[in-house]
């Protein structure tokens, strides 16, 4: 009876112990895929506690979270010949676990290379205007490059940025001054914009004046009164305004004199004629002097 009592505890720590090396437990952020005499199973095991096969089955566990991996800096030379570094940052996730456990070895390292290669390429092909600026679409195509092989492997990239891109010194002091270059010439074309309109409304102002002489005395009185608020000045007028205009107005008539007298007379120029007019006007002077003395004759005689 001892020795049946024995022989059922041995058998049901034995089982116990069986049944304990067959269990396994699956974190809720992986998924467990089972290999059974070395072939892995259809489906793979959800979070929570399963049960495998003593000796026959073989459990791998796979990640499904975000990895976020950076990628090396790397050296290439752009579309326009200009030699950078260029460093970014990839986020992918295992969406399939069966073939990311059995198409790839280690697919995060697969990743990273292919995520290397791709920004290498996206290098040669882009200009250095868009690796500064147009970060948007380099992005959609490194994300689009390393996604179509790592499709195969059951993982998916969600994103892929340029985190920063590094130029050499000498590129960076041509930059710095072609872009002070570029302010102080829209600094210069400012400045002359103000200068023209500035000469416009003083022409403005310049033929207002002109039409309307008060408006001058009044600008004067202006400019008194403007530099008289300042404690420092003293503002001396010796003569009043309306004489300063009288001489004005005086030497204007004066001016004018001199210049229609300085103008001389235009001589006559003489007319010239042709031989055969000046033989025509020389025969009907003669018979018109011939007809005067034969009208004289008449007369005196009785």
């Amino acid at each position: 009876m001892e020795g049946t009592v024995v022989a059922v505890v041995v058998v049901a720590v034995f089982l116990l112990l069986v049944l304990k090396s067959g269990m396994r437990v699956v974190n809720q952020v992986e998924r467990g895929v089972v290999f059974r005499w070395g072939k892995a199973l259809p489906s793979h095991r959800q979070p929570g506690i399963t049960f495998l096969i003593p000796f026959a089955d073989r459990m791998r566990k796979v990640n499904v979270q975000v990895v976020t991996m950076p990628v090396p800096t790397q050296e290439g030379i752009t579309k326009d010949n200009v030699s950078v570094k260029v460093d970014a940052v990839v986020y992918f996730r295992v969406t399939d676990p069966l073939r990311a456990a059995i198409e790839v070895q280690d697919y995060v390292f697969a990743v990273g290379q292919v995520a290397q290669s791709s920004l290498r390429s996206i290098i040669g092909k882009s200009d250095l205007d868009d690796l500064l600026t147009d970060r948007e679409r380099l992005h959609e195509g490194l994300a689009l490059m390393i996604d179509s092989p790592a499709a195969a492997w059951g993982v998916h990239i969600d994103r892929v940025e340029i985190k920063d891109v590094q130029l050499p010194e000498s590129l960076k002091r041509s930059m710095s001054r072609q872009a002070e270059a570029e302010r102080e010439r829209r600094a210069r074309v400012i400045t002359a914009d103000g200068e023209f309109q500035a000469a416009q409304q003083l022409a403005n102002a310049s033929r207002i004046m002109s039409d309307t002489p008060e408006a001058m005395q009044l600008r004067l009185l202006q400019t008194v009164v403007e530099v008289a608020a300042e404690k420092n000045s003293t503002l001396v007028m010796p003569f009043p305004v309306e004489l300063l205009r009288y001489f004005d107005r005086a030497a204007q008539h004066i001016g004018a004199d001199l210049t229609a007298k300085s103008v001389p007379p235009q001589p006559s120029q003489p007319v010239h004629q042709s031989p055969e007019t000046q033989q025509a006007q020389q025969t009907q002077q003669a018979q018109q002097a011939q007809q005067a003395q034969q009208a004289q004759e008449g007369a005196d005689q009785p």
